[in-house]
C-alpha cells in the first residue's frame, strides 16, 4: 500500500512540474540539488518529495525528466481533462473563462452561471452565460468536477452548497468569505487582500515602525 502523500508535498508538485517545464527541451535528466535551486527549497526535501512518486532517481545522473514530468502530472490528475463550472460572470469570473493555463493543464471551462440577466446567453471564450439556476443540473449532467467561486461574498456560501448538492467535491473560492462545505468536499481559498497582508506582515517585520 502507497503511503498518502503529505499536503505540504502535494503544494510542491505543480511548482516541481513548472520547474521541469522551464528546462531546455534537449536535457534529458535533472538532480535534485537542480531541481532544488529551481524551486527554491532543499535538495533532501526534493527527493522526499519525489519518493512519495515511486521515483528515487539514479545516483549520479539524476531523474528522467520526461519520467518524472508524467509521474507528477498523473499524480496531480492531469492525464483527464476535468471539467470546470465558473460561477460568477464579472471582471474576476471573465478573467477565469480566459485564462489558457486551465486548458494546459487539463481542465476545461464546461459552464459559466451568473445571476444578472444581461450577461446570460452572452459568451466569454466561446462558453456561454447560463443563469445560476441551471447550475445544480448542469453538475450532474456535464460530471462537472471542480466549481470556481468568483462572486461576491454574500452569495458564495450559497452558491458552494448548490456545487456540493450537485456532486462538486472540490471548490475553488475566490471570494473573500470562508465556506463552510459537507465532508468530502475540498476547498481551496484564493484571496489576494490575505496575501497582501502577509507580505506586509514581513515588510513590517523587516522595517522599523517609525
Amino acid at each position: 500500500m502507497k503511503a498518502p502523500i503529505p499536503g505540504a508535498t502535494v503544494q510542491r508538485l505543480p511548482l516541481y512540474r513548472e520547474c521541469l517545464d522551464e528546462l531546455p527541451a534537449a536535457q534529458e535528466t535533472i538532480s535534485s540539488e537542480q531541481l532544488a535551486a529551481m524551486a527554491n527549497v532543499n535538495s533532501a526535501k526534493v527527493r522526499k518529495d519525489l519518493s512519495y512518486l515511486g521515483s528515487y532517481g539514479v545516483r549520479g545522473v539524476g531523474y528522467s525528466v520526461e519520467q518524472l514530468r508524467s509521474l507528477i502530472e498523473r499524480r496531480l490528475g492531469g492525464h483527464r481533462a476535468w471539467p470546470i463550472a465558473i460561477v460568477g460572470a464579472g471582471n474576476l469570473g471573465a478573467a477565469l473563462a480566459n485564462y489558457p493555463g486551465f486548458i494546459e493543464r487539463g481542465f476545461r471551462i464546461a459552464g459559466i452561471f451568473d445571476t444578472d440577466q444581461k450577461k446570460v446567453g452572452t459568451a466569454i471564450g466561446g462558453v456561454p452565460i447560463e443563469p445560476i439556476d441551471a447550475l445544480e443540473a448542469a453538475i450532474a449532467e456535464r460530471d462537472i468536477a471542480i466549481g470556481i467561486v468568483a462572486t461576491p461574498a454574500a452569495v458564495a456560501q450559497e452558491v458552494a452548497e448548490v456545487m456540493a448538492r450537485g456532486g462538486v467535491r472540490s471548490i475553488l473560492n475566490f471570494a473573500p468569505t470562508i465556506l463552510h462545505v459537507p465532508p468530502g468536499v475540498e476547498v481551496r481559498r484564493v484571496d489576494l487582500s490575505t496575501e497582501l497582508q502577509i507580505l506586509s506582515f514581513y515588510m513590517s517585520r523587516d522595517r522599523p515602525v517609525e
